[in-house]
């Protein structure tokens, strides 16, 4: 409920000046600082005069309302109204006496605003939220407000533009200041930013050096796990020929020699084999072959590979695994691989009692566990047993060796087939191994993990969609030395999945990936809101279909690789794109024309009607424009007709976009305008893009992509 403070009537020139002073005395009293108490003796003085210079009978009053805690002014007249108001309120009405202006304003610096006119006449009420500790919150507050204005003298122009100047001298002083420490912070800001770059360049630095440390690390364990393997292998065969008595008999300190020696070599081979698919792991060259299996044939399996490590042991290995559990399809080698790995730690670790290995679905992910009863594992080593080469230091690790790499060979294989690796572990009651793993392999999961993350740069991305890794790497390294950036999608799968997460300036595309045709991608990607601009390089000849299906510019294989790179310059230009101008009143033509135009070549505008049209386009001097005949205000001969009289647009072509069925004098005048007729009915014909693409190339310089029109 509002609480009334003071009104007052706007008879004269005076009126308007009271009122000003009232309201930044009122202000004052309420608790607002001095910032809002020249905004809302501004906003009154504006709104104020406004009605008694165009109305009459004016008057203004305040109030607050404690429930909402808003301070209230209204200001009414008995005016004729205001004529356009909703032209006014959208502040694209202009005058020569700035009305409009004062209203427009005070909406800005209002936290509330309303206006009503009629031919009766005009209130506008507006209000700004009380400071919190405002004393109008409480009825004693408001009398003494009250009485403080009765004693007030009205002010005279003269006082009241006295303190005006001072208000304006100390904002201008203020304002001085906030420059001089804006000036300061940009120093700041500017001395940051020299350092930022300098940490980024070397970061940037440090990254490519561990990138290629890590790529020597690959290569040198790829190889030398190779060369390890074959001596290994020699050892491994040349012992059991001792051992199988083929050279004659052995004693029994030669045997537990020999035995000793194979050993050795079984170990440092296990070690070799899982050095090497970690290798292919971080090189990304091990590949995923999904099949389906079942949970019980996989853990028959397991049983009968594991039982030779059971026979001198106290042991007992337990599988439990229900029938009714769903087919697994993800790659069965490297899940048995995993539980491998965990089976055989869990029986080293495990003096007597039990393994017992599990699964259970949970969702659309199957966990596998290998329970034992054995030392178990602290909690602190348990987050380094997943490391390369790291081993728990426990009693029964100087009687059992490891390599320190079944672990970690684990968790990138599960990472591989898109699950992960867990532990449980308490010392002295045993451990908990688990792998989770999709029940279905995704079949893009390899791919993503296989494509480098590209380095941070200002440079255009140009994302290559091609299976030919030779034709790629040569497309790249002409785009890299012109100042682009490029990543490369062997599949359209893979280009799908890279353009979720990156948005390329330019796609270059092959018509053909092995057996796979990509027309369905290229209408994909065209069909997008925001549709990447993509030059077409292939062998096909059907210049119709691929220009029809969206795309921007075509080269034929072989090609010049000078042509390419100006093609993609072209494509990715963010200036200088030709300005095309819709005026149509409907709202649904305007949206079917538009989705027929790259706006990745032309900047799209759209006027709603024909003043609003002449308007624009006398502002935005199109290229092109696009001009509908039945309108509201101005039908299409009366804006083409003002558009040639505006001299900058006498040659600009027009295209009548309409579906009036023009008659003999009617297309004549169309005719000596220079203008084009494309009918509406157009776009419900075949090939409505391609139609739309040729009729824009035969009336603007060529373009990118652009072949002869037919129009």
């Amino acid at each position: 409920m509002k609480h009334f403070l003071h009104s007052m009537s706007l008879a004269d020139e005076r009126g308007v000046v009271n009122a000003r002073q009232r309201a930044r005395t009122i202000a004052g009293a309420l608790g607002f600082d001095h910032h809002d108490q020249i905004r809302l003796a501004t906003a009154v003085s504006e709104i104020a005069r406004n009605a008694f210079r165009y109305a009459r009978d004016g008057a203004v009053s305040f109030s607050v309302d404690p429930e909402t805690r808003i301070f209230w002014i209204a200001v009414t007249d008995h005016g004729s109204g205001i004529p356009h108001l909703d032209v006014v309120m959208a502040g694209s009405y202009r005058s020569t006496t700035g009305m409009g202006m004062g209203l427009l304003g005070t909406k800005r610096l209002m936290d509330e605003f309303s206006i009503e006119s009629t031919k009766l006449g005009t209130s506008v009420e507006f209000g700004k939220q009380l400071p919190a500790h405002s004393p109008a919150l409480m009825d004693s507050g408001r009398q003494d407000i009250i009485a403080e204005i009765s004693r007030q003298h009205p002010a005279t122009p003269i006082d009241e533009l006295q303190t005006q100047n001072r208000e304006l001298l100390r904002t201008l002083d203020e304002l001085r200041e906030r420059k001089e420490e804006l000036v300061r912070i940009n120093s700041e800001l500017q001395d940051t930013n020299r350092g930022v770059v300098a940490l980024y360049a070397e970061l940037d630095e440090r990254a490519d050096y561990l990138r290629r440390a890590s790529e020597l690390k690959t290569n040198f364990l790829s190889n030398m796990s190779h060369e390890f393997r074959t001596p290994l292998n020699s050892m491994l065969a040349l012992t059991q020929m001792l051992l199988d008595r083929m050279d004659g008999e052995l004693t029994e300190e030669q045997e537990q020699q020999v035995q000793f020696i194979r050993r050795s070599a079984k170990e440092l081979s296990d070690m070799v084999d899982d050095l090497l698919d970690i290798a292919k792991v971080e090189a990304g060259r091990l590949d995923v072959k999904p099949n389906s299996f079942s949970i019980p044939a996989l853990f028959g399996a397991l049983r009968g590979m594991l039982k030779p490590l059971l026979a001198e042991s106290r042991i007992q290995l337990i599988f439990t695994a229900s029938e009714t559990l769903p087919q697994l399809f993800t790659d069965e080698q490297k899940v048995s691989q995993v539980l491998r790995n965990f089976i055989s730690n869990a029986i080293k670790f495990t003096p007597e009692g039990t393994v017992t290995i599990s699964a259970e679905v949970d969702g659309s992910v199957v966990i596998f566990s290998v329970a034992d009863t054995g030392i178990g594992i602290s909690e602190s080593d348990q987050r380094m047993v997943f490391e390369e080469f790291s081993q728990v230091e426990s009693s029964m690790q100087k009687r059992v060796k490891g390599t320190g790499l079944g672990l970690p060979l684990s968790r990138k294989l599960a990472e591989l087939l898109g699950g992960t690796v867990e532990v449980e572990s308490s010392v002295g009651v045993g451990s908990t191994f688990r792998l989770r793993v999709p029940m279905i392999y995704d079949q893009t999961l390899f791919t993503q993990t296989s494509i480098a993350p590209l380095p941070a740069s200002d440079k255009k991305l140009v994302l290559i969609v091609e299976d030919n890794e030779e034709t790629s790497f040569v497309y790249s390294r002409y785009l890299t030395a012109a100042g682009f950036q490029s990543q490369r999608a062997s599949s359209i799968e893979t280009a799908r999945n890279l353009l979720t997460s990156l948005r390329p300036a330019a796609i270059i595309l092959d018509l053909q990936l092995g057996t796979n045709l990509t027309w369905d991608f290229l209408v994909e990607v065209k069909s997008r809101a925001n549709p990447t601009p993509v030059l077409v390089m292939s062998i096909s000849e059907d210049r119709h279909r691929i220009f029809s299906s969206g795309a921007d510019a075509y080269l034929s294989k072989p090609f010049d690789p000078a042509e390419m790179v100006e093609k993609v310059r072209q494509l990715t230009a963010t200036t200088n794109r030709q300005r095309i101008l819709m005026i149509d009143d409907n709202e649904v033509s305007r949206y079917l024309l538009r989705g027929y135009i790259d706006e990745s070549i032309f900047e799209i505008f759209e006027a709603v009607n024909g003043r609003d049209g002449l308007r624009l386009a006398e502002h935005v001097q199109p290229d092109l424009i696009f001009l509908d005949f039945y309108m509201p205000d101005l039908d299409g001969m009366d804006v083409l007709k003002s558009i040639r009289r505006i001299e900058s647009l006498s040659d600009t072509p027009v295209v009548l976009h309409s579906t009036k069925n023009l008659d003999d004098s009617e297309t004549a005048f169309i005719r000596e305008q220079s203008t084009i007729i494309f009918t509406k009915q157009s776009l419900s014909l075949p090939d409505p893009a391609d139609r739309v693409r040729r009729l824009i190339a035969s009336l603007l310089s060529p373009r990118v992509g652009e072949v002869e029109s037919d129009v």
